[in-house]
């Protein structure tokens, strides 16, 4: 018999069972979270508009150069300019491969364009100021002079954030969340989009000791980006600039990584665009046993059931195949739609 559930409804059980239960090894998968803390004064939502919990206001994202529908979900390209980045590190330093690269990811329909100047994998070391100026700041001056995307810069430092935006960024991606000394006042004196992230601990040792309370994994860190949105409120920033990421694999081991991923929807109750970043992470190596340069299926496989849940922005590497993989999933969520592909 056909299911009569809703369009919100069709992340079915088989679905998570073959995605992610199957490959779950070691400690039991802590259940939902009750809490029912309401985490936003504008949490109102209604089901079915593009997916679980889905919030006409969290169907936009407020930029420096305009505005960015989510009425279906966008994929963010990584472009990382490092030399010790854990997928592609070292690939494209010189900054005209790195721009190659960019009008690449958007050629394959990227939205956003996210460049990053410093690695903050598992076990990474902190680089100066200067250094991450240097990396950053040729790039984001020629992808924002060459084209009209979407460009975020992935950094916590406050100089970094003032100087990314002098040169045209439109967007700030904060594996810290604005806290920083002092970047949430050189986010609040420009324009841009922020996303704020869940990190427990800082990349260098945040995988050494994880650990999350009785409530889970889901509720904390609904409850730090709750109070991060607060912060920026107070800071006298528009909360249309704002979305919101859980950090996978910031101080997650791969059972909380796999139980945020269940209970992805209940992030939209923030009411902000859930950025995720999936792609090519060190869970898939628990998952599958593959390497991070052939993590394309399991990436693939994550961005789905992230899509189904709600996310409203993936970042990815692999920009084509994740693309594709997010219409389809969009199109799941949106029936009529669908129709009109036909």
């Amino acid at each position: 018999m056909q299911s009569q559930a809703g369009p919100g409804r069709l992340r079915s059980k088989w679905l998570h069972t073959a995605l992610l239960g199957a490959y779950v090894e070691g400690p039991h998968i802590a259940p939902r979270a009750l809490s029912e803390v309401i985490l936003s004064s504008n949490a109102s939502t209604s089901q079915g508009l593009t997916g679980p919990g889905s919030d006409l206001s969290a169907r936009a994202l407020r930029h420096a150069r305009g505005t960015l529908s989510l009425d279906t979900p966008v994929v963010m390209g990584v472009l990382n300019v490092t030399p010790d980045s854990f997928s592609d590190g070292g690939r494209y330093l010189d900054p005209a491969r790195a721009l190659e690269r960019a009008q690449a990811m958007l050629a394959e329909g990227a939205a956003i364009i996210d460049v990053g100047g410093e690695s903050t994998r598992p076990g990474a070391a902190p680089v100066p100021i200067d250094e991450e100026l240097r990396r950053v700041l040729p790039v984001v001056r020629a992808i924002a002079r060459d084209s009209t995307a979407v460009v975020s810069v992935d950094t916590s430092h406050p100089q970094v954030i003032e100087q990314s935006l002098a040169e045209g960024a439109a967007m700030i991606n904060d594996v810290r969340a604005l806290q920083s000394p002092g970047a949430l006042a050189a986010a609040a004196r420009g324009s841009a989009a922020i996303c704020l992230m869940h990190m427990k601990g800082e990349p260098a040792t945040m995988q050494r000791s994880v650990q999350y309370g009785h409530s889970g994994v889901a509720a904390e860190v609904r409850e730090m980006l709750a109070e991060r949105i607060g912060a920026c409120r107070a800071a006298g920033i528009d909360e249309q600039r704002l979305c919101v990421d859980p950090g996978f694999g910031f101080g997650k081991l791969a059972q909380h990584n796999l139980e945020l991923l269940r209970n992805l929807d209940e992030l939209n109750r923030l009411g902000r665009p859930v950025l995720v970043g999936l792609s090519r992470k060190s869970m898939l190596k628990k998952l599958t046993g593959r390497d991070s340069s052939d993590r394309l299926a399991g990436s693939i496989a994550l961005a789905t059931v992230a899509v189904l849940n709600g996310a409203a922005i993936v970042r990815a590497h692999d920009v084509a195949a994740t693309v594709d993989a997010v219409r389809v999933a969009a199109a799941l969520m949106m029936p009529k739609r669908a129709s009109e592909v036909r």
